[in-house]
């Protein structure tokens, strides 16, 4: 059954769309045609300087990324997607269950301004190329957005709650 989309679900979507293209103008690298011009090189005379200590940061994909791991179960069908681990690159090592496993063609977690996206294409008997485009919503602690159901063409709003 097909469902309308909620308030919640176009806001993920937006935000979802935003940090892909944040994502996509930063792959860019330049605006509107301009060329990025090299650094020029320091003068023959500056004396080197002593390298100075940087403050150890996270990275930043490691600050969220682990908020993404977990049991999580989709409350309308029993079905859950369990994020073992989240690389610092994104990549990701799930697992999901309906209620026996789904191959998982491809699993990536994504943070682009504050928004915290998970990724996940199926490619099984009865999912080909089902995906998942979810956001991960800490005030609620729920992953959020969007399926789509490959074998009927159609797209769902969905919600999984952490088990």
């Amino acid at each position: 059954m097909e469902r309308t989309f909620s308030f919640r679900s176009r806001r993920a979507a937006l935000a979802l769309s935003g940090a892909i293209a944040l994502g996509a103008a930063a792959a860019c690298g330049s605006r509107g045609g301009e060329r990025a011009e090299p650094p020029a090189p320091a003068p023959a005379s500056a004396a080197p300087s002593a390298p100075e200590a940087l403050p150890a940061v996270p990275a930043p994909a490691v600050a969220g990324f682990d908020r993404l791991e977990g049991r999580w179960l989709r409350p309308d069908g029993g079905y859950v997607l369990e994020v073992r681990s989240v690389s610092p690159e994104g990549k990701v090592d799930a697992a999901y269950l309906n209620p026996r496993p789904v191959r998982i063609a491809r699993a990536e977690a994504l943070r682009e301004g504050g928004v915290l996206t998970l990724f996940v294409e199926l490619r099984d008997v009865n999912y080909p190329g089902s995906t998942y485009k979810l956001v991960y919503d800490p005030g609620r602690d729920v992953l959020g957005g969007l399926y789509f159901q490959a074998v009927q063409q159609q797209t769902f709003d969905v919600e999984f709650v952490r088990r």
